[in-house]
């Protein structure tokens, strides 16, 4: 995972780690996208009183959390310890990935967002892909757990389940996964705070869930961004704004009809089809098309933004953000494959049995495979055409590199 750390950022650390000791003062909220590097140090004491890697790590501490709640006994298991070391591990990384979803969503949802902070709201969401292509695999490590090993311990767990990981719960109310794409349409926020009437979460957990829960999503705030994307060289709010938007999407649709009619025909001549056959399938996918960009006749344009971004990706001020569409999408596919992951992996340990929470177990983890936040970035694709199908771009010269005089 260091490879998603900046020669600079790791440096920056390094210097603290060889440096007699010094007393940091973390901000225990999230204040800018470089937060975790600007921190205010004062040096103390003598060169003998330095930083050692236990010390800076809290080894002591973080060694001693393996062995179960307090009173816990008989003590854990050589299995049962891998199980607790396991998931503790995905809670430390949920840890992180909120912290760097906090830190994109600091620096997207804005009024405003400045060119030059795109390349770090990339670099929060990359890491966030590693992270889950990384947990995917660790998923690998609980399978040396055998089914029968498992089940030795299993019914210590009680009612226990991973659905009460708040960090989990969190960190997909911070993407923007909507109630009622959950299964059963649960309201985790409700559940959050019956768990804390329960005592089974903190107060502090509950405050934090609530204030994520009210403010706009990583997804609210990404539609926000491509509604005000330069289209044709047309700003939002200016006058004659709709007419150019509804001009480039009307222009987009007969596109994609003149490149349906090249498909068509190339599918019969091939002998790969009748008319009949093709021809509904590619004006059915044409309808859809302007119904995604025209929802109830109305255009879109945030999606027509989205479009625009994705099919001139060439131009130079609108490469960072396509880059910035195509790491949500990774980070979301990242995500999906993780689900996939822990879905096989309980089954292959439990089978179709009911989870320790009253779940449906791996039907209910199963479903969650299906959940998609970032709807938009992945149906745009359908509707994309080939470059030399489309449209020229309006007021090319605002899509160039900037010159000085």
């Amino acid at each position: 995972m260091l490879c998603v750390v900046s020669l600079v950022d790791f440096q920056y650390i390094r210097h603290f780690l060889t440096t007699p000791k010094r007393k940091m003062l973390f901000s225990s909220e999230v204040k800018a996208s470089r937060a975790c590097f600007e921190c205010r140090c004062m040096a103390e004491g003598t060169p003998s009183h330095r930083m050692t890697y236990g010390g800076y790590l809290r080894l002591d501490e973080l060694l001693e959390l393996q062995d179960g709640p307090e009173g816990y006994s008989p003590a854990p298991c050589n299995d049962e310890q891998h199980f607790v070391i396991t998931h503790q591990a995905f809670e430390l990384w949920f840890k992180m990935i909120l912290r760097e979803l906090k830190e994109a969503h600091l620096l997207l949802n804005k009024n405003h967002v400045e060119e030059k902070s795109l390349p770090r709201l990339v670099h929060h969401l990359d890491r966030v892909t590693e992270i889950f292509r990384l947990l995917s695999n660790q998923w690998k490590v609980m399978e040396t757990l055998s089914p029968q090993d498992f089940l030795a311990f299993r019914d210590k767990l009680g009612t226990s389940s991973g659905f009460e990981s708040w960090q989990m719960r969190e960190l997909e109310v911070l993407l923007g996964l909507e109630h009622a794409q959950r299964m059963g349409g649960m309201d985790p926020l409700l559940h959050m705070r019956k768990l804390a009437e329960e005592g089974k979460v903190s107060q502090k957990v509950l405050e934090n869930f609530e204030a994520t829960s009210n403010a706009p999503s990583l997804n609210d705030a990404l539609m926000s961004w491509l509604q005000r994307t330069p289209i044709n060289g047309s700003l939002k709010g200016e006058d004659g704004d709709d007419e150019v938007i509804a001009q480039f999407v009307e222009g987009h649709l007969d596109a994609m009809k003149r490149h349906g009619e090249e498909v068509i025909s190339h599918i019969v001549a091939i002998g790969h089809g009748e008319e009949s056959q093709v021809r509904p399938r590619i004006e059915g996918a044409h309808q859809q098309a302007e119904s995604f960009l025209k929802p109830e006749g109305i255009v879109s344009r945030a999606r027509a933004g989205l479009l625009f971004i994705e099919s001139y990706p060439e131009l130079p001020l609108l490469s960072w953000p396509r880059r910035l569409i195509d790491a949500f999408v990774g980070l979301e596919q990242s995500m999906i494959l993780f689900r996939s992951a822990h879905a096989r992996m309980v089954e292959r340990m439990i089978g179709r049995r009911m989870g320790t929470g009253g779940s449906s177990g791996v039907d209910y983890l199963d479903a969650t495979t299906k959940y998609r936040v970032f709807v938009d970035l992945w149906a745009v694709r359908t509707m994309l055409v080939k470059r030399d199908a489309l449209n020229d771009v309006g007021e090319p010269a605002m899509y160039g590199f900037a010159m000085g005089e």
